[in-house]
């Protein structure tokens, strides 16, 4: 249990602050809901771009049930705000805080809305963030946690801790995550904690790492390390940006934790806190390789999440309070058993036609191709690594001809395994929907439905949760007789400046701190700056209010 939650601690300071009162209050009236519920945990699981498809093609290459088989529960449609099929930034931005919203957006609201059922969003209101889930049960005193197999600042994992326009804002997205005070941080993304010269490194030169360590937690960056670690906050490190495909972890990446290894190591720590805990997991790459239209790649990581989906499951079934989802963002491929050289053959081709020629494949398609010489003077033995062997005298031409690699590659073993592909983008069609616990959801849901299905299993409502912590700074500040400007001389961290008689305050952007004079507050929020306007806690204009 925490003494008390980190993001009010600061309050102590104030003693009897009428913000104080409020945060307290508000908090007492979510634990009476708590006591009427019968769920404490929260695991939430998402394999990225992955189709029906590819879960079949997974269960009989494994030869075996998948771990989701008994979970399957339902479906879950994904289309966004704006479009029948969905990216991964309004996907997760759906399941984690109950709106739809735009291709690139995180975690705000959407400023395009034309698919049929989606309510219009006020002009005023486009691109406000809004709470997730995450933020919701730290509030409510549980750990939190975040996994992915990607950089932890991608899509998915941002969009259940952060607020940002674009996916691709990794520093941004990663100041966010760091200043949410989450538990456990595990997955890629070191570039976007560090300054440097890389795509994502930090350009502001402040070095995340140091504020992690300051934070108190466990910095870990090995398997060894992680799985040593008895501390109750871990961020880990394993990658500058991704980290390795399952299958080619012991050729390429040895060191690095497995999906499973991070889910089992992130509960064992999250499940210390006697108040309960929310985990978000993710098999990040089993998109990338349905857009590189990679049945090898596809398979390795659907297996890899099912392993880590077992971990959970295996926690769960040993207690009766912990709701289980796993699900799809969004199909991805359009993958198929099947294509237009079974047209007349479907009903006598064995499965073995099928999965036989995945078998040969040592590494994925992205594992091969890494191992490419530059002069391509082993572009053989490259392709019988991805299961190519041996290679017929029309296989070889066509590898030599090729402009590119990746592609034709991909094609060749596709033909071989008689898998269809329509596409190497995402895909609209409804996912499957994998559930277990107490009162866990049955049937065909929303995407956003997901997300106020968690919020009340752990007893909060996420629309009071967004009156609570993203208001307008400067409406409510002028409202009580203050004046707002922004600070914009680092350009790439704009400071909100509140002035009201001889008090100042100062809200940086990105961080859940608020200096009031010569004094520091930790804030229940994030600041959030977006479309010319600082988005706050409620609880700023009550410390301002009352700060001496």
């Amino acid at each position: 249990m925490k003494p008390i939650h980190q993001k009010i601690a600061s309050l102590a300071l104030i003693g009897s602050l009428t913000a104080g009162s409020f945060a307290f209050a508000a908090r007492g009236e979510e634990k009476k809901e708590d006591k009427q519920g019968q769920v404490k945990n929260v695991i939430m699981m998402v394999m990225d771009g992955t189709s029906g498809g590819a879960t079949t093609l997974a269960r009989w290459y494994k030869g075996a049930p998948l771990a989701l088989d008994e979970m399957a529960s339902g479906a879950v449609r994904t289309y966004s705000a704006e479009s029948a099929i969905t990216d991964s930034a309004p996907a997760a931005t759906a399941m984690a805080t109950g709106f739809k919203s735009n291709d690139k957006y995180i975690g705000i609201l959407p400023s395009i809305v034309n698919s049929p059922g989606v309510a219009p969003v006020p002009k005023e209101e486009a691109k406000k963030p809004v709470a997730n889930v995450l933020e919701g049960a730290e509030l409510h005193g549980k750990s939190t946690g975040i996994i992915a197999t990607s950089a932890i600042q991608h899509a998915t994992p941002a969009g259940f801790s952060a607020h940002v326009e674009h996916r691709n804002w990794f520093p941004d997205i990663a100041e966010q995550q760091v200043y949410q005070d989450i538990e456990v941080v595990l997955g890629g993304g070191k570039e976007a904690l560090i300054p440097g010269s890389g795509k994502n490194n930090r350009k502001d030169n402040e070095n995340l790492l140091e504020v992690i360590k300051e934070k108190g937690y466990d910095i870990v960056e090995t398997r060894d390390e992680l799985l040593r670690s008895k501390s109750d906050k871990i961020w880990g490190i394993f990658a500058n940006d991704a980290m390795a495909q399952d299958m080619n972890r012991s050729y390429t990446r040895a060191n690095e934790p497995t999906l499973a290894e991070m889910t089992k190591k992130a509960i064992e720590t999250l499940s210390k806190d006697q108040d309960g805990f929310f985990l978000f997991v993710e098999g990040s790459q089993v998109d990338w390789a349905a857009h590189a239209n990679d049945p090898v790649g596809m398979i390795s990581e659907v297996l890899a999440f099912d392993e880590a989906v077992k971990e959970a499951l295996s926690f769960a079934k040993k207690r009766n309070d912990t709701l289980v989802i796993a699900v799809s963002d969004h199909g991805n491929s359009g993958i198929t058993l099947g294509n237009r050289n079974t047209d007349q053959t479907y009903p006598e081709t064995p499965v073995s036609a099928y999965i036989e020629p995945l078998k040969k494949a040592k590494m994925t398609l992205d594992g091969a191709l890494s191992q490419l010489k530059p002069d391509k003077s082993n572009l053989e033995e490259v392709a019988q690594l991805y299961g190519l062997d041996p290679l017929t005298a029309e296989e070889k031409k066509k590898l030599s001809e090729s402009t590119d690699l990746r592609k034709t590659l991909a094609e060749l073993l596709a033909a071989r395994a008689n898998l269809g592909f329509t596409t190497g983008g995402h895909t609209g069609e409804d996912v499957f929907l994998y559930t277990y616990g107490p009162n866990r959801p049955v049937g065909t849901f929303e995407n956003t439905d997901l997300a106020h299905i968690m919020a009340k299993a752990m007893g909060f409502d996420l629309r009071k949760l967004n009156k609570r912590l993203f208001v307008d700074a400067k409406k409510e500040f002028e409202a009580i007789g203050a004046t707002v400007a922004i600070d914009r001389t680092d350009a790439a961290n704009p400071v909100l400046v509140v002035k009201k008689g001889k008090k100042t305050a100062q809200l940086p952007v990105n961080k859940n701190i608020m200096h009031i004079d010569n004094q520091t507050y930790e804030l229940e929020g994030l600041t959030v700056y977006s479309g010319e306007r600082f988005w706050i806690a409620k609880q700023a204009i009550r410390l301002f209010e009352t700060a001496r």
